[in-house]
């Protein structure tokens, strides 16, 4: 546990700040899209032997790899910071950030997974907000070869780690009765709907939460290398998301699109909600928010609450119609 400093005080300043990071970080992704056809060798050479690091910038923003912020920087009191290991060998970073204890979710707890490039620490006004809306516990969880954990970034690596998170909180002693909110940004969209469709059967995922993820990698090359839209094939990186998400049907979905997503099209979240076969689900369209500044419109964390609200049995005043 952890102590702290007074809570900041404009949040939304701090979310402001994530947002212009991580899109910074995003241009990183589109830069191939200047590379004329005429270089379709090494287009291809690119998109097959450096396409994890085109896929997981992990050094992105810079030191994204050694400078990792804290919970008590951002008004944060009640945390553990953790090391996890996988089954592998890798050790990974987590927070567990409380709630208020004995308040309504206290018994719930939101399981992170983020976009592509940073680490968890420049998730942290995400996971304060949703836990001043919903009073909900977060577990931040970093992937291998992000932050401090150890490892290289893969589709199995991140898919194993995914995994030994939502073990450690069904082992864990404070957390192994809790209702579980499975939440993805981006490639943690991606990794999300692997784990939940894995796991679904288990009883304790209450909802999963996606923004502004993809139908899958090799349909997301075309608008972010637009030159290497004929050597999708060569990308063995899939997270086919378009296959596994209708596999899903014990466990609620909210889908969270930015309407102004400039690397994922919103198309391909609205396909996705489409092919969810959920037993509910729900769609919120955020009109100005683009692929890292959703987190900044209007009804972003009201439509997590009420989401919460109704897949938990809490009651949530002045509830939204999505």
């Amino acid at each position: 546990m952890s102590t702290s400093s007074s809570p900041p005080s404009s949040l939304t300043g701090f979310l402001e700040q994530t947002a212009s990071l991580l899109t910074s970080a995003a241009s990183y992704m589109r830069l191939p899209a200047l590379a004329s056809t005429g270089i379709a060798a090494a287009l291809t050479s690119l998109l097959y032997f450096k396409q994890k690091d085109l896929i997981y910038p992990s050094h992105m923003p810079p030191n994204s790899r050694t400078d990792l912020p804290r919970p008590s920087q951002f008004g944060i009191q009640d945390f553990e910071e953790l090391v996890i290991p996988t089954d592998d060998g890798e050790k990974l970073s987590a927070f567990y950030i409380r709630g208020p204890r004995g308040g309504k979710n206290s018994d719930v707890t939101v399981l992170m997974f983020h976009g592509n490039a940073g680490n968890i620490g420049h998730r942290l006004p995400i996971a304060r907000m949703i836990i001043d809306h919903t009073g909900c516990n977060v577990f931040m969880l970093e992937y291998r070869g992000y932050g401090t954990s150890t490892g290289q970034p893969d589709e199995s690596g991140l898919t194993l780690d995914a995994q030994t998170g939502l073990n450690y909180l069904r082992e864990r002693a404070e957390t192994r009765s809790h209702r579980l909110i499975i939440y993805g940004q981006s490639l943690g969209g991606a990794v999300a709907i692997k784990l939940v469709a894995k796991n679904q059967n288990h009883g304790d995922i209450a909802g999963m939460i996606l923004e502004n993820t993809f139908l899958s990698m090799r349909k997301l090359i075309p608008s972010v290398i637009p030159p290497a839209k004929y050597l999708t094939l060569l990308c063995h990186q899939v997270w086919p998301s378009d296959s596994i998400l209708p596999t899903i049907n014990k466990v609620p979905v909210l889908f969270l699109s930015g309407l102004q997503d400039e690397i994922v099209p919103p198309i391909h979240m609205r396909q996705l909600y489409e092919l969810c076969n959920a037993p509910s689900k729900k769609w919120r369209p955020l009109p100005g928010g683009d692929h890292n500044s959703s987190v900044l419109e209007q009804g972003y964390f009201e439509a997590i609450a009420e989401f919460v609200a109704e897949v938990t049995g809490e009651p949530v005043e002045n509830k939204m119609r999505l």
